[in-house]
């Protein structure tokens, strides 16, 4: 059996304990005929309270800590862990999830229940963030609401990669390396992995490649990858101790990277999530990558 499950799993455990700034918008009338909605993806729940619909939330999963209020709404688990009795005992109407969402039996026992079940295909893609926004708005009544947030999410988008695309004429691309570094045996992103597309979208190369998934950060990948930067999530600098304890790993020695101290952190959720702050979230990452060439 592949490894890479586990390795998923930490980064969206590592997910789960992030927070994530955004501007809500403003509430609409509640309305105790409109669906009551169960979400399982900090995204997502995001995207609920976007669109002015967390009054018909009775539900999200341990990932979904943003905004604060999300923290104090009752919790179905970890949404790889999901039981049929905990999510049908709040009484939804639809259940709004990703594929990496599971077990799956699980979620065929709430659907022979009568519960709507939305399943969201997670493939790292500014699709991926559309189809979730669209999925919120069927599932919540609000697709007016959900139409308008998209086509501002698209406008933002684009002009973020048109600023990329227009940097990448003008001088070559930083070769990143994505470090998951939150417990005693960091692993680094190969192909396949939101940190990838992410790099990619910001203007920057993966460092690593022929692989899919998470692997063990060894000297021996360290050294043939010969990162610029190295980039990972602000929860594994604090799960490190610090910055300096970070640097201390003896394998980050053999890069570029060690030399400059070119290293650039962002929040777990904002980073990998795939959520409807992703285009601040690139353009942040873009500027840095500049910044760390010049």
């Amino acid at each position: 059996m592949s490894h890479r499950l586990p390795q998923r799993r930490d980064v969206l455990r590592l997910l789960g304990a992030s927070s994530l700034s955004t501007t809500v918008l403003p509430l609409f009338a509640q309305d105790a005929k409109l669906p009551k909605l169960v979400t399982v993806s900090g995204a997502i729940t995001e995207v609920v309270y976007l669109l002015g619909a967390q009054a018909q939330l009775v539900g999200t999963d341990t990932t979904s800590l943003y905004p604060a209020a999300a923290r104090s709404t009752p919790k179905v688990g970890y949404m790889r862990q999901l039981s049929a009795e905990g999510l049908l005992s709040l009484k939804p109407d639809a259940i709004i999830a990703t594929n990496e969402s599971g077990p799956a039996v699980v979620l065929d026992q709430v659907r022979s229940a009568g519960v709507k079940v939305e399943i969201i295909e997670a493939d790292h893609s500014w699709g991926e963030v559309q189809r979730k926004v669209q999925a919120v708005g069927r599932a919540a009544a609000r697709e007016a609401q959900a139409r308008e947030l998209q086509a501002r999410l698209d406008a933002e988008w684009n002009q973020v990669q048109q600023r990329v695309a227009a940097a990448a004429g003008k001088g070559r691309k930083p070769r990143v390396l994505f470090v998951l570094s939150h417990s005693a045996s960091p692993q680094v992103s190969g192909e396949k992995t939101a940190a990838h597309s992410v790099i990619g979208f910001a203007g920057g190369v993966n460092a690593l490649g022929g692989f899919q998934g998470y692997r063990p950060m060894t000297a021996e990948a360290m050294a043939s990858a010969a990162p610029d930067i190295i980039l990972t999530s602000t929860q594994s600098i604090e799960a490190h101790g610090g910055v300096d304890r970070f640097w201390e790993r003896p394998e980050l020695a053999l890069t570029p990277a060690f030399r400059k101290r070119s290293l650039i952190t962002q929040d777990a959720l904002l980073l990998l999530g795939f959520g409807p702050r992703m285009p601040s979230a690139v353009a942040e990452l873009h500027e840095k990558f500049l910044a760390a060439l010049a």
